[in-house]
């Protein structure tokens, strides 16, 4: 699984058949729901998510997702995420989906997400301590 030695925020997760469509195949939308989850777990190590009295918080502006290959019931993946770029107010995620049961990618996208001050509805800049986390987590200045 050298292909995943990029992302620094992995998690693991099964392939339930409830995911599956009438073509006896994951279900595209399910694809985005692994790649938020990936997400939400890049927030969770950031420290930026669960707080009320935050009033800064990431928003996401777009997503995209390229699919590879079909995965199905049952299989184990890997869904991972990565901060590729950072701007003035945002920054871009990669994600990816990766079959153990194939022993392939299945799946990778990215996501814009913007710096947002839910309590004044509009974007804001990034805040420093997002910088310096994302830094950490990436293990590189971006």
């Amino acid at each position: 699984m050298l292909y995943l030695d990029s992302y620094p925020v992995q998690i693991p997760l099964t392939v339930q058949w409830g995911e599956m469509d009438a073509f006896q195949h994951v279900n595209n939308i399910v694809y985005f729901r692994y790649f938020e989850s990936a997400r939400i777990a890049y927030f969770q190590r950031m420290g930026i998510i669960g707080d009320p009295n935050q009033n800064i918080g990431p928003i996401l502006a777009s997503t995209n997702c390229t699919f590879k290959f079909p995965l199905s019931y049952p299989d184990e993946i890997i869904c991972a995420a990565r901060v590729t770029e950072l701007l003035k107010d945002r920054f871009v995620m990669e994600y990816c989906v990766f079959s153990k049961g194939n022993d392939r990618l299945a799946a990778k996208g990215s996501g814009m997400i913007v710096s947002y001050d839910y309590k004044e509805n509009q974007k804001v800049s990034l805040p420093d301590s997002w910088k310096q986390v994302i830094a950490e987590i990436e293990k590189e200045e971006l």
